[in-house]
């Protein structure tokens, strides 16, 4: 096992080397390998504000082919991408088209079959960043999952994976499954989401193993090696790529006493608490702001630790879960019964990694002990992929 973690490590640094910002095409962006299909039928559309082809949405884009557009469903964030992370997200008419929006995110997560019932074909697009704990995935999940009940078939317009490059973090269990977390693969999975459709029907992860029909638009040059840099933000808290990048290892911190920077404007770049003030000379303090009206530690000085300039060259050529910063805010938490919140584990997948940190394990000992379970992912997954 030691010796398949170090041939592991030392391939993602070599892959690492090589990555390359490419000028990828994503499937949205194809619109004659699909606009056949959808023609002289009423459409659906999940999608949200990184549902661009340029600097146009899908949805204005299949309008002008004289597609009907019959509804548009919405992740969390809103079809505008703008609501807070968890709030409610009301359904109502698209300004701009008036077309009906059906909300996927708070207690309607599946679409209803009466949500379903003018639409002869179901199109989704949206940015992901790779992640498990990124809803975008788990609503692709219950949309596939109704439109298998419903005999739609699923349109996936493929986009690349920002983090596609590397694979990383303990296998969900069942017992923890929740909307942050669905299927038994990574923290850090290295798929796009529509492989990973591909692996949800193949591994019939769908409710009593129903399998959706599902037509795939892949991206045009990209690969595992390609860098991605994302258009637009893909959540109101991932402001950039330097973001995208410390999410795997900074969103933990949500199960925690600790902010990692909700309600600044560096998010997901820094961690901190108020009871560091004679550890830590940086501080922020968290305020009300747009995606994140009432964030954790609200209007309190926080101290910690700023990663706005930790090296993106090393984030990306030695990629990995960053369990040091984690191991160090629990470290300099005084009073730690109350460092831990019921979501850590929903987030992780599994309990054992607070116990491990509780007992003091070392980042190392933490990180071995999931790489058998990737080992076993990276074989499952294979015959999913469409990317090198």
């Amino acid at each position: 096992m030691k010796k398949y973690s170090f041939i592991l490590s030392l391939l993602l640094l070599i892959a690492g080397c090589r990555l390359q910002a490419t000028e990828c095409s994503t499937g949205a962006a194809q619109v004659d390998e699909y606009v056949h299909l959808l023609q002289g039928k009423r459409i659906g559309i999940t999608a949200n504000h990184t549902s661009l082809v340029d600097d146009k949405h899908l949805v204005d884009v299949l309008l002008s082919q004289g597609i009907d557009v019959a509804c548009i469903y919405s992740p969390e964030h809103g079809f505008r991408g703008t609501a807070d992370a968890g709030a409610q997200v009301a359904s109502g008419k698209d300004p701009a088209t008036g077309i009906p929006i059906v909300s996927l995110y708070g207690k309607n997560k599946k679409p209803a079959p009466e949500q379903l019932k003018n639409i002869d074909y179901m199109v989704f697009d949206m940015q992901d960043v790779g992640l498990r704990f990124f809803t975008y995935l788990s609503t692709l999940h219950y949309v596939m999952e109704a439109c298998a009940e419903q005999g739609i078939p699923l349109l996936i317009l493929d986009r690349p994976n920002p983090n596609g490059f590397y694979v990383d973090g303990p296998v969900l269990e069942p017992q923890h499954r929740s909307f942050v977390g669905m299927h038994p693969i990574p923290v850090v999975h290295g798929m796009t989401l529509g492989e990973l459709a591909q692996m949800m029907n193949g591994e019939k992860w769908l409710r009593n193993g129903i399998q959706c029909t599902i037509t795939i638009i892949p991206c045009k040059h990209y690969t595992r090696q390609s860098l991605y840099r994302l258009p637009v933000k893909p959540s109101p808290n991932l402001p950039n790529m330097q973001a995208v990048y410390l999410y795997a290892s900074l969103c933990f911190f949500e199960g925690t006493a600790i902010s990692l920077g909700r309600g600044t404007e560096f998010p997901f770049q820094v961690f901190g608490h108020p009871d560091f003030k004679d550890i830590y000379s940086f501080s922020f303090t968290p305020k009300s702001v747009q995606g994140a009206n009432n964030p954790p530690l609200k209007d309190k000085i926080c101290y910690g630790v700023d990663l706005r300039n930790y090296p993106e060259n090393e984030l990306i050529s030695n990629p990995h879960i960053h369990l040091e910063w984690l191991l160090e805010a629990y470290k300099n938490f005084k009073n730690k019964d109350r460092f831990f919140t019921a979501y850590f584990t929903t987030l992780w997948g599994t309990a054992k990694i607070q116990k491990m940190i509780e007992a003091g394990m070392s980042a190392k000992q933490i990180s071995n002990s999931w790489q058998e379970d990737v080992e076993k992912f990276l074989t499952r997954r294979e015959k999913y992929l469409l990317y090198e």
